[in-house]
């Protein structure tokens, strides 16, 4: 069974507001806490999957099952991924990475938990983040279980692969570079330097379920919250969309900013359809929050 990569709204979607007095509000009383997608990092030159131009118009995610069963699909991931790291390691958050990191320095919010795997939250200075899929700046092994850091599986790959530099059609969330199969060549894959046995990135594939005591964390989160502020997801798969939804059933207000129609809008007392460094800017700047007085400047 393939995993849900897209969805069709079954009513006609919401246009959104650009009325920010909602979310406002809610920050201002503090205890939020904030759900982040793929589109928060756009801003920071990481595509989203599903917003204009994202890259499932052109890109279909590495999935566990192919992963784990194939080793010419490691190989195309692995030197997909390589690629892809040169640009994505170096990507830096933008200013709505900022103001989430600047809400939680002045107590507004009760936690963070992002879909995202590129560590632009910890970088703005936020702290506690649960990374729900994991980040890809660790690698861990599928045979002992040991984790190493993604730099030092880097300066293997050079080494295994010199003068390995594809030109790419674009980057995407998940850190890979599009490349084609004649572009992947005869790309070489190292393994465990302690077992031998098959290094996946520390993130979850499609397909892959999200590890339960993290997921129990997050239930946890949500449950402790005033309010959800959804930042930049379509919810299009369960492992976010399962929180709103929680969230909704409780009784806790949520809120949406995605310029795009979502797949929890119906759940949403609003969806702000703005760009999310331009909108969170603003509510920091009408709550009194400055963006960019600690690590995040």
């Amino acid at each position: 069974m393939r995993p849900t990569l897209s969805w069709t709204p079954t009513e006609e979607p919401s246009p959104g507001t650009t009325d920010l007095a909602p979310v406002a509000e809610a920050l201002d009383r503090g205890g939020v806490l904030v759900l982040s997608g793929a589109g928060i990092s756009t801003e920071s030159g990481i595509p989203d999957y599903r917003g204009e131009g994202g890259s499932l118009s052109r890109h279909t995610p590495m999935t566990y099952q192919d992963f784990t069963a194939d080793p010419g699909a490691r190989r195309r991931y692995w030197a997909r991924s390589h690629l892809g790291w040169r640009t994505f390691g170096r990507a830096l958050p933008n200013a709505g990475h900022r103001a989430v990191a600047a809400f939680g320095r002045h107590g507004l919010l009760s936690g963070v938990i992002t879909q995202n795997v590129d560590g632009l939250h910890q970088a703005a200075g936020s702290e506690g983040v649960v990374d729900l899929h994991g980040r890809l700046d660790r690698v861990v092994c599928l045979g002992c279980g040991d984790f190493s850091d993604r730099r030092e599986l880097a300066l293997r790959l050079e080494e295994a692969n010199q003068g390995f530099a594809p030109v790419a059609a674009g980057i995407n969330p998940d850190g890979d570079a599009d490349l084609t199969d004649a572009q992947v060549g005869d790309f070489q894959v190292v393994p465990c330097t302690v077992c031998g046995g098959v290094l996946k990135p520390d993130v979850v594939f499609f397909g892959e379920a999200v590890p339960p005591q993290r997921a129990e964390q997050c239930r946890a989160l949500v449950r402790e919250a005033s309010a959800l502020l959804v930042l930049g997801s379509s919810l299009t798969v369960m492992s976010g969309l399962r929180f709103v939804r929680q969230a909704a059933q409780a009784g806790q207000p949520v809120l949406i900013v995605n310029r795009d129609p979502t797949r929890g809008d119906r759940h949403a007392l609003a969806r702000v359809a703005l760009p999310l460094g331009d909108a969170l800017s603003a509510v920091a700047g009408r709550l009194g929050v400055p963006l960019d007085e600690a690590r995040g400047s």
